[in-house]
Formats: structure tokens, sequence, C-alpha cells
């Protein structure tokens, strides 16, 4: 199986609206984890096509963006506007237990987004892993998260 690598920019908002302590079911925490052991250690990007949203998965939490809208222009570089991130804590008694995680949300009314995020990215994830034990190309990828800081006028 062969794969191929995306560079892309991401730009963290500088105000986050809100953040809630939670925890993610463990099969999703587990898969995500999988997918990124098999990208040996690079950011990796699953498509969630049924809410037009881009999961990317790193070392350190799980970011989402909009896949149709948020991109913006900061400094010279242009990228898409992290709307949602999960950061999962390190320890659990059992691969089994859910594992807590702080859920930091970068604009307002995005409740119903999370919960349907936590829906459907296990199917996106599945579909993912068949393509890849299927022989397609894993995307993995390069990714660069930057400060956005907006102009005040």
């Amino acid at each position: 199986m062969s794969s191929y690598f995306v560079r892309e920019v991401f730009f963290r908002p500088d105000t986050e609206y809100a953040r809630e302590l939670t925890t993610i079911p463990a099969p999703i925490h587990n898969a995500l984890r999988r997918l990124l052991k098999q990208a040996r250690g690079s950011s990796v990007f699953v498509p969630i096509r049924s809410m037009q949203y881009l999961a990317v998965i790193d070392a350190e939490e799980v970011i989402f963006v909009d896949a149709l809208g948020g991109y913006a222009y900061h400094d010279g570089e242009g990228g898409r506007l992290i709307r949602l991130a999960w950061r999962p804590f390190v320890g659990r008694a059992s691969l089994c237990d859910p594992v807590s995680c702080e859920m930091v949300y970068y604009f307002s009314d995005l409740k119903a987004v999370q919960r349907r995020l936590l829906s459907e990215i296990g199917p996106a994830i599945d579909q993912l892993t068949l393509k890849q034990s299927g022989g397609q190309q894993s995307q993995g990828g390069i990714v660069r998260i930057l400060p956005f800081k907006p102009r005040r006028e």
C-alpha cells in the first residue's frame, strides 16, 4: 500500500468560545490511535463526508475544520479555520474504557455539531480503513497550525 502526503495550513482562532470536559468512546479513541500509528506519527486526514468536515489527527489532538468554508488568510498565508478540537487525556485503566477529553469550541453554536461528530467519525474511520485495506492510498499529511488573529478595525 502506498501513501501520499498533503501539506495543509490550519489556523487556530485566538479566542475560544467554550471548553468542556467529556469522554470519547473507547472504540473511537482506539481507532484514531491506530490510524495515527499506521501513519508513523504524522498527521492523518479523515474526511467526514456526511457532514462536509475534515478531522485531522495528530499526537496531541484531533482538530475539525469545515471542508466547505472557513478559509482565511493571515500574514500572507491561507488556510482553514479550526472550528473544534478534541484533546484526549493520556491514561486509562483498560482499552475498553472511554477516554476523558477536553472539547474546545472556537465558534458558538457547535454543540449539535460536536454531538454529530461523535456519531459520524466512527463510520468515517471505518470507511477510510476499508479503503486502505483494499490497497488504496492512505492520506497522511504535514500540518502547520498557526495562530489566527483577525484584524480589528
